[in-house]
């Protein structure tokens, strides 16, 4: 449960810094459900969900190692 509640951090804490969407909630409004966004916005956020991704993965390699 954890897990998922860090990613969902993550994830918004992306939109919020690259999409300038201030929640991943659905909001039941169109105006506030949809944006126009970028697509330099969106390449910046892939950019850091792949970089999150790595990094998660080297984390999860290290520590997969330390238990064997």
């Amino acid at each position: 449960m954890k897990q998922n509640k860090d990613l969902n951090k993550l994830l918004e804490q992306i939109a919020k810094e690259h999409l300038f969407i201030e929640t991943l909630e659905t909001q039941h409004r169109d105006r506030l459900d949809f944006h126009d966004v970028a697509v330099w916005s969106i390449k910046g956020a892939l950019e850091a969900a792949y970089a999150a991704g790595i990094e998660a993965a080297k984390n999860t390699s290290t520590t997969s190692k330390g238990k064997q």
